[in-house]
């Protein structure tokens, strides 16, 4: 199958053009490579993929409409994978218009791309942040996500409804998942596992948000993955089941779905970072803090939707997945980690 996935030189991006070219599918990847992290490790992710077979790349921004049209035009893509964003939670209240260009006016780029070259499915990331005010857990996609707390969970919640007004009016079969704090090997270095990794080895203290009294659902790279490919391959129909009196907000009369995707198995913050103190064989430095704008308390995915349709089913405690983190972070930071310990 022939699969254009935007976001390729990203976390979730890179894994899964991997996965996807090793199972002999072709990848046409789209990324931006911007500088919102180190983009050398964007850099190393894509090398590997280069060097797999039916893999192109292209540099281009989701808000240049042209070019975004040109390389559906070129490839002739039959599905499509969205995952370029502007990515994080905090940094939508230092800088809106990014989230603005990149996650609206680059997702109607790749609506409007998706509509005129006849794409098969555009499966996108939402995301965990739409749910919000909501303290209601486990997480559940019949619940309402009207409360966004951060800018950046507004634009998600803006791409599941632009997403279904495309659906309704084109036909053009859509899926939506809800992303739990997905974390791994070639990880973001601006989310919490890589910064305390990096931070313990280096003896410098950790930034400990809610003073370490929030949970989440963190889910496994590899988890993840699994779960996109099997949306990937079902094309969501409209539900005949559908009740407009009684509508039901994770699908539609329309070839529409949103579906969580997470570990259903949250953890502390403290706890976690427990687990990354015996992987590292190092205790931290805790500074504890209060809970930061933008934040929630809690996350739990109620996954039931996804394990009902497509038979998702993680696997990976967090135990195994730290371990398998901080395996890799020492192998890659290798340099970096023996100039510390000297």
């Amino acid at each position: 199958m022939r699969i254009l996935i935007t976001g390729a030189a990203g976390f979730i991006g890179a894994a899964l053009s991997r996965h996807l070219l090793a199972r002999g599918d072709e990848v046409l990847g789209i990324d931006n490579l911007n500088t919102y992290y180190d983009v050398r490790l964007k850099q190393a992710r894509l090398s590997r993929l280069t060097a797999m077979p039916g893999f192109r790349f292209l540099k281009a921004s989701l808000q240049d409409g042209s070019a975004i049209a040109r390389a559906f035009a070129e490839y002739r893509p039959a599905r499509v994978v969205n995952l370029a964003a502007q990515a994080g939670v905090r940094y939508s209240l230092e800088n809106p218009q990014a989230y603005v260009e990149s996650n609206l006016v680059g997702f109607v780029n790749i609506l409007e791309a998706c509509r005129h070259h006849q794409v098969e499915s555009l499966v996108y990331a939402s995301s965990s942040s739409v749910y919000g005010a909501n303290r209601k857990l486990p997480f559940s996609v019949r619940d309402c996500v009207d409360h966004p707390v951060s800018l950046y969970a507004a634009t998600k919640k803006a791409n599941e409804l632009m997403a279904h007004t495309y659906s309704h009016l084109f036909g053009l079969p859509t899926t939506g998942l809800r992303f739990f704090t997905v974390y791994g090997p070639w990880g973001r270095p601006d989310m919490a596992l890589f910064l305390f990794t990096r931070k313990i080895l280096a003896g410098e203290p950790i930034d400990v948000f809610n003073y370490g009294n929030h949970t989440r659902d963190f889910t496994y790279i590899d988890d993840i993955v699994e779960g996109v490919v099997r949306t990937i391959d079902r094309v969501p129909a409209a539900n005949p089941d559908f009740d407009a009196f009684d509508p039901n907000p994770a699908s539609s009369s329309a070839p529409y779905r949103i579906y969580n995707i997470g570990n259903q198995q949250p953890v502390e913050l403290n706890r976690y970072i427990e687990v990354i103190e015996r992987c590292l064989g190092r205790t931290a430095i805790r500074n504890l803090q209060p809970m930061q704008p933008g934040d929630v308390p809690d996350t739990c995915a109620d996954v039931g939707e996804l394990v009902a349709d497509v038979g998702y089913s993680p696997t990976t405690p967090v135990e195994v997945g730290v371990e398998r983190f901080v395996s890799w972070y020492r192998a890659y930071y290798a340099p970096e980690e023996q100039q510390i310990a000297v």
